[in-house]
């Protein structure tokens, strides 16, 4: 309920994204590890302690500006009590795991403070300016890790990059129920790098290879010898890498073409980063027939006179946009023929982390994270040109 709380109040999300240690504890909200000089002139940590007036389930205006706190009186530099904001000192319990020392007054030119955040900022700018003087390191914002219960989030810890930039409200446009990833190689690890962070409530993974040498070289993180020589499945290493972050990451170690294809069944977006065009054809069937969004991505690179120079492509496919699928063959569905350009398999890390990049890009704009004036269905970047094609535009964009 605390991280509901504050998530829901403007003010204390404000406090928790700036950095304070923020609880809400019994009716009270606390502010923890907050600087202060103690009487024998060392720098010590203490808590600020506020009623929590609510409306339902989210903060009202301060029906006080009374603060108190758990710790020693704070003094200035010199060791003396700061009597700008002295009021009474007893210990005294607030509420059932809340006991504080001291209670502060210090009286806003308004009267009152308009909010929690305001008020709390306040008393500990007061307090903490004293312990900076003395250690230029003291802070009351010290950025605690802050860890959601179960059904408040899919991430261990809370999102507050989000939050801190404002733009919680259009993160949340990201929680689709069931998006999968085919393909772990290159171009899917870095996908899931990248879909890790964001709302998924669900990531499936599909691959049935190891984990080698070459993978290491293509992927984001740095995997260990030790981990190498393991030779886990791919989905098995990544999952366990990725679940640090994202609560809800399931693999599936083994490979999708057209005899198993149904394990996609139900899911509602999904990233086709195979290597080979053959196993996609029958999965690409599937997924039009249950009327499921998708993108393909590739590349086709070449070693040309001692330098590499070529393509790489996404594909969209959409209920609202399909037919350059096959009447442009934006997809290619054969194996080293001579005639796929992304037959060769030449695969660099940078490639392969824009090549996900630009296809979550292209994720996040269907769902409406980021604004689409063109509706594009497809887009190839050319690496000698540094030339980004966007074509095979929705006719409703």
């Amino acid at each position: 309920m605390s991280q509901q709380l504050i998530s829901r109040s403007p003010d204390l999300t404000r406090l928790r994204d700036d950095g304070y240690d923020v609880e809400v504890r019994s009716g009270h909200l606390l502010v923890k590890d907050v600087p202060y000089v103690d009487s024998a002139k060392e720098v010590r940590l203490g808590t600020l302690v506020s009623e929590l007036t609510l409306a339902g389930d989210v903060t009202s205006t301060p029906s006080t500006h009374v603060a108190h706190f758990v710790g020693e009186h704070p003094c200035l530099k010199d060791g003396s009590q700061i009597a700008q904001i002295k009021n009474q000192s007893r210990e005294q319990k607030l509420a059932e795991g809340v006991v504080i020392q001291h209670s502060f007054s210090s009286k806003p030119l308004s009267g009152a403070y308009k909010d929690y955040y305001e008020k709390m900022t306040t008393y500990a700018a007061i307090i903490s300016s004293q312990a900076q003087s003395l250690d230029s390191k003291a802070t009351p914002m010290p950025f605690p890790v802050v860890e959601p219960a179960e059904d408040e989030s899919v991430f261990n810890y809370l999102d507050t990059a989000s939050s801190r930039a404002g733009i919680g409200a259009v993160a949340k446009k990201l929680e689709v129920e069931k998006l999968a990833i085919v393909g772990l190689g290159g171009t899917g690890s870095y996908v899931l790098d990248l879909v890790a962070k964001t709302p998924v409530k669900e990531i499936h993974l599909f691959d049935g290879d190891k984990l080698l040498n070459h993978n290491a070289f293509r992927s984001p993180g740095a995997a260990s010898i030790d981990q190498l020589r393991a030779r886990p499945l791919k989905v098995a290493y990544l999952q366990d890498q990725y679940s640090k972050m994202h609560r809800r990451i399931v693999a599936h170690g083994c490979y999708l073409d057209g005899s198993n294809s149904d394990e996609l069944k139900g899911i509602d977006f999904v990233f086709l980063c195979l290597d080979k065009g053959s196993q996609k054809q029958a999965i690409i069937e599937r997924l039009e027939a249950w009327g499921a969004a998708f993108i393909d991505v590739g590349m086709g690179v070449q070693l040309v006179d001692d330098a590499l120079l070529g393509v790489v492509r996404v594909t969209t496919s959409t209920p609202a946009k399909r037919d350059h699928v096959r009447g442009k063959k934006r997809i290619p569905f054969t194996d080293g023929d001579g005639h796929n350009e992304y037959s060769q398999n030449i695969q660099i890390a940078d490639l392969n982390a824009l090549n996900a990049a630009l296809a979550v890009i292209k994720w996040k704009k269907l769902c409406g994270f980021y604004r689409d004036l063109e509706g594009e269905h497809f887009s190839a970047y050319e690496i000698d040109g540094n030339h980004l094609l966007n074509e095979d535009h929705a006719c409703n964009a």
